[in-house]
Order: C-alpha cells, then sequence, then structure tokens
C-alpha cells in the first residue's frame, strides 16, 4: 500500500527463496522459477499457495498479493532472496528473481485511483482559458477559476466544471474551499500576500488532475 500511495516505480519483496516457482521448491524439486509475470492470473497466484516461504508473514501468497497490487498501481514487482548477504546489491548484479511487470505507469495509475476511488467534496468552476489548458495536460491556476462550491479541505477531491456545468475533470485540491475562495481570480504570485502563506502555485497541479 505504500507503493501505491507513494506512486513508487519499483517495490522489491525479500523471501527464502528466490523468486516465484511453478510449485513448493523445497518439496518438489522440478520446480520452476518464473522469471517474467506480466499478468498476476489465478494460475499465478495458485502457484503462490503452492510456494511457503518462512519469511515475512504470510508466505509467497501473501508477496503476490502485495505485488497485484502495486503493478495495479503502476509499480514494478521484484521478489528475490534476502537470506543473502546484501540482497539489494545481488539483484543489480544479476541475482536470480520474479519480476511482476505493471502494465502502466505510475501517473496513469494515480490518475485513474483519483476518478474511480474518491468522493468529490466541492466543485470548482473554470473560464474558457483554463478550460483548455486542462485539456491540454496542464494544471489549474487560480486566475482561471471562476467560483468555488462546497466546503471542501485542502487534498479534498474537486469536480473541475466549465461555465455552462459541463464536467471536465476531477482534481485533488492544493487549498481549501475557503482560501481557495480568496484567491480565485488572481495571480499566483498574489497568494502568499493574500493568504499570509506561501503556497502551491496550481489551484491543481496536473499531476492531481483526472480528465472525464
Amino acid at each position: 500500500r505504500v507503493a501505491e500511495m507513494a506512486s513508487a516505480d519499483l517495490l522489491v519483496l525479500l523471501s527464502d527463496i528466490d523468486g516465484l516457482y511453478t510449485a513448493d521448491p523445497h518439496l518438489n524439486t522440478s520446480a520452476e522459477r518464473i522469471e517474467m509475470v506480466h499478468e498476476i492470473t489465478r494460475e499465478i497466484e495458485g502457484m503462490a499457495g503452492a510456494s511457503k516461504s518462512d519469511v515475512g508473514s504470510g508466505g509467497m501468497a501473501t508477496k503476490v498479493q502485495a505485488a497485484k497490487i502495486a503493478v495495479n498501481a503502476g509499480c514494478h514487482v521484484v521478489i528475490a532472496a534476502g537470506n543473502t548477504q546484501h540482497p539489494l546489491s545481488a539483484l543489480s548484479g544479476g541475482a536470480s528473481c520474479t519480476w511482476f511487470l505493471a502494465p502502466r505507469s505510475p501517473m496513469t495509475a494515480r490518475k485513474s485511483w483519483i476518478a474511480n476511488n474518491l468522493k468529490p467534496s466541492g466543485r470548482l468552476t473554470v473560464d474558457e482559458g483554463a478550460r483548455d489548458a486542462i485539456l491540454a495536460g496542464n494544471s489549474l491556476l487560480p486566475p482561471g477559476v471562476l467560483a468555488v462550491y462546497g466546503n471542501f479541505e485542502r487534498g479534498d477531491l474537486v469536480i473541475v466544471e466549465d461555465g455552462d456545468g459541463g464536467e471536465i475533470g476531477l482534481g485533488i485540491s492544493a487549498y481549501s474551499a475557503a482560501d481557495a475562495q480568496r484567491i480565485l481570480g488572481h495571480k499566483s504570485g498574489e497568494i502568499a500576500k493574500i493568504l499570509g502563506y506561501r503556497g502551491r502555485e496550481e489551484m491543481i497541479h496536473r499531476d492531481d488532475l483526472a480528465l472525464s
């Protein structure tokens, strides 16, 4: 979950075996290590259930479930042996392991999470210039905000809409509703003077915006 929240690029999970095997290598000498996993299917999860590990809690099945969460968040995962000296150095030197490849980037996954897992607490109405800038992939700046609705805090999700009420996207606000109301229409350089503290230049940063 930490890798998901941090939009990490890579998560390393250390075990007492050097990756995921088709069966428990301690019990089955014909078990083969899987070098690369492109999709965590039921078959892969079944292999994890058959591969036991004494390191950490829950064994290999728990590690594969953690990998599933991470790759869905755009984070690549590697399971490697942790019962050797300097396991990370060994990995960089080509030690055997199992890679779980994420199908999308952390930023793409983050925007999907914003759009599908949070409940909006308010709305921001923006002018045409701000709408066009957002659709072009830019951040929402205070000068482009026409109105603020709702009672939200910094870090809450808000709906971004145009002057006709059409939804443009969803974004995480860098300011509370009260502060957003005070700085709307003003240049970013005026924020510190108006609020008494130096906040972000953007009302919503482009990395925190998911288009509808």
